[in-house]
C-alpha cells in the first residue's frame, strides 16, 4: 500500500512539472517556435508609450491688471 501511495504522488509530481512552456518548444508563455528554430510571439506586439507632458503656460494680464479669483482684475 506504501508503495502504491508513493508511485501515486511520483507520477502526480510528473504530470504537474509539464507547463504551457515546454509545450511551446521551450521558448515561454506568449512565444512559439518558428520555421527555423527560433522563438517567435504569438501575436502582434504593442508598445506602451508614456503619455506625452502638457506645459500650462502662466496667465499673462495686461498691466493694470492682477490674475485673481480666476480671472484678471484690477488692483
Amino acid at each position: 500500500m506504501k508503495y502504491l501511495l508513493a508511485a501515486a504522488v511520483v507520477a502526480a509530481g510528473m504530470v504537474a512539472s509539464f507547463s504551457s512552456a515546454n509545450a511551446a518548444g521551450g521558448c515561454g508563455p506568449g512565444f512559439h517556435r518558428g520555421p527555423y528554430g527560433g522563438c517567435r510571439p504569438n501575436g502582434r506586439v504593442v508598445v506602451v508609450r508614456p503619455a506625452p507632458r502638457v506645459v500650462v503656460a502662466p496667465r499673462v494680464c495686461p498691466r493694470g491688471f492682477v490674475w485673481r479669483y480666476g480671472r484678471c482684475r484690477p488692483f
